[in-house]
Parts: C-alpha cells; sequence; structure tokens
C-alpha cells in the first residue's frame, strides 16, 4: 500500500490510480464484448444442432437408468441399491 506524505505525493498518487482504472475499464469493455460474442455464437450453434436432430426424441434423456447409475456413480450406487430388495 502506498502512502501519500506530500502534495506531490498524493498527485502522483492520484495519477497512477486514474491509469490503472483507465486500463481496467478498457480490459473490461474489451472482455465484455468478446463474452457477448461468445454467447450469441453458442445460442446460436446450440439452435442449429437441436433443429438438425429428431425433436420428437429428448437428447438428454438416458433410457438406460441402471447402467447410467452404475457408469457414472459405479459402487457408491451398488453399495447404496443392494439391500432394496431385502424388506420383507
Amino acid at each position: 500500500m502506498k502512502f501519500a506524505t506530500s502534495q506531490h505525493d498524493r498527485i502522483a498518487l492520484i495519477k497512477e490510480i486514474a491509469e490503472r482504472k483507465a486500463k481496467l475499464t478498457a480490459i473490461k469493455r474489451k472482455s465484455a464484448s468478446v463474452i457477448r460474442q461468445v454467447r450469441v455464437t453458442n445460442v446460436s450453434k446450440s439452435k442449429t444442432n437441436l433443429m438438425a436432430e429428431d425433436t420428437s426424441k429428448n437428447p438428454n434423456y438416458w433410457t438406460d437408468a441402471p447402467k447410467y447409475a452404475k457408469q457414472y456413480y459405479g459402487e457408491v450406487y451398488h453399495e447404496t441399491t443392494k439391500y432394496d430388495n431385502d424388506w420383507g
């Protein structure tokens, strides 16, 4: 942290802070425009991909639940469900 003890030091410190803020503002402005472009590109790509696929099927729906659980959860799934049929 810098401290200004004289009038000359204060002015130099204020100038340095103003330059830093100007640089950060420029960087934020550039970043925002890049992020906006990426979002627009991703949205347009996803819309075209959904139109190309069969709309009667949900691409996010996993049809084989036990296979999905075994693949992604493995032993945890097995240990959790191994006593499910022992209720009586």
